[in-house]
Formats: structure tokens, sequence, C-alpha cells
């Protein structure tokens, strides 16, 4: 045999061996399961009483919404979860519109929600959520603007700023206070993370189940509870009780109008 061609039949063996291995490899794992080497990201345990700080993507009324329309909020701030991980800010929590009481005579009008859905990094996450403070869009906005005028040069993280229901913030990096000036948490690029509290004469309640951790707020203080900057809005069901994840907003004597750009805590109840 003249040497080419035992080298092709060295050549060709070799291939052959490699095929074998490769075969018995993927029958090891059933199914085309990944092996060690490149492992399934893990999936983050989002455990109720967690704080959702999400912006409204869309403005909805009683009078131009119906029954099964999408509604769908951004999250404003990345959410740190127990144990590692976070819902990065960006993502996003749908829903739909459940119900609808328009007034053509001026009376009182209610829409009902629910925000069954969030999704990131390719994962989606059932979900039931209550309401714990709703903030019109001009509300975010100034909780954004700093308290005083900046000196020329000065970065605006560094400025300090009041959030939505009285916190202080002391720029990016500093301390967070209440309204008698008891720290509650840090600030942040971009957010808060405090110790939420509960507000005395409000139905909003404080850490569930002992679970004191820090919790990211956006633009809302540690206690912010109900309606902030929507006059005659009001939160008639929160979804904390039955129905359980049922949102309804009523406008008791006028015409019931959220604007796109409104901020949200929305409180996990139950995941799947």
């Amino acid at each position: 045999m003249s040497q080419p061609n035992f080298r092709i039949i060295q050549v060709s063996a070799a291939l052959a061996l490699l095929f074998v291995l490769s075969t018995v490899s993927l029958r090891a794992q059933p199914n085309g399961a990944p092996n060690a080497v490149n492992p399934p990201p893990p999936v983050p345990q989002i455990p109720n009483g967690t704080i959702l700080p999400a912006r409204l993507n869309q403005s909805f009324s009683a009078r131009n919404v119906q029954a099964g329309q999408s509604v769908t909020a951004r999250i404003m701030q990345a959410v740190p979860l127990p144990g590692g991980g976070a819902i990065p800010a960006g993502a996003t929590v749908s829903g739909k519109i459940l119900s609808v009481t328009p007034s053509a005579s001026g009376g009182g009008e209610t829409v009902s929600l629910a925000f069954k859905e969030l999704s990131f990094a390719h994962q989606k996450f059932v979900i039931a959520v209550d309401l714990r403070a709703l903030a019109s869009f001009m509300e975010v906005n100034l909780a954004q603007v700093p308290d005083q005028a900046l000196g020329f040069g000065t970065p605006a993280t560094w400025a300090d700023s009041t959030q939505i229901g009285g916190d202080s913030v002391y720029g990016a990096g500093g301390e967070v206070t209440d309204r008698e000036n008891r720290p509650v948490g840090k600030a942040l690029y971009g957010g808060v993370l405090v110790h939420v509290r509960m507000q005395q004469g409000a139905p909003c309640r404080g850490p569930v189940d002992g679970d004191d951790r820090l919790q990211a707020l956006w633009v809302f203080s540690s206690d912010a509870c109900g309606v902030y900057g929507m006059r005659g809005v009001s939160i008639a069901h929160a979804g904390r009780d039955e129905p359980a994840g049922v949102i309804t907003l009523a406008a008791p004597s006028g015409a019931l109008k959220v604007h796109a750009g409104s901020g949200m805590l929305l409180r996990v109840t139950t995941t799947n």
C-alpha cells in the first residue's frame, strides 16, 4: 500500500472515532440537556413582598379604554433579589384592563386592571401584584429635579432631592432620610434602596413576613402609599385582598384618566 493511501485511511479512522464519541456524548444527555460546562442560568426567585418600581407605558381613561386591552409598564430601577441576582431596569410588566365603568352624566368612573406577567432576559414569570402607590408623570418629574439650583459644573447626581412622599435624598451615594430625619436607606444613580415602612393611618403595609431587606423604590419614599398628583383619583381596590391582584382605580366625581409616564409601586403577592 502506498504511503498516501495509508494516510487517508488513518484520517478516515480518526474521523469515524470522533463521530462515535460525539454520538455517545449526546446519548448521555437526554433531550439535549446542556452539560456541566455550560449550565443554564439560574432562575431568579421573586419572593412575595418584592417592590417593582414601574412607569406606565400608555395612557388610559374610563372613556377610551375597553376590557381586554393590554397595559404595560417598565421597571425603572434594578430590583435586587435575595440570594443574588436582580430584576434589571428595563424589564416589562404586562397585564390587561379587566373592566371599565364610564359615566356619561358626570358621575363616578372606575377602571380595573391586573398585571400578570414580568419578562426580562428571555424569561417570563407569572405574577400577581397589588398597587402600593400611584403618582402622576408630573410628580415623577418633580422628584428628579434638585431641591436647589446647582453651581456651574456640579453633576446633577450630587444634588439633594425630595422623593414622592417626602423622603430626602442626599445625592447619589448619600443617605436617604424620612420626614422625621431618620435614615431609611441609601441613594443610588437613578433610584434608592430603602427599608419599606408603613405610613401612620395609611392602608399600606410595612415589611411582609418580617422581610425588611432594602428595596428599590426609584423616586418614591419608603412609606409612599396612595395616589399623588392625580386630583380626584383614588385606589378603590389595591389588590391585596380578594380579588387578589385586581387593581381598581376610581374617580368618584369626575373623569378618570391616567397618563403615560405615571409612576407606580407594585408589590408582588404571588409568583409562579
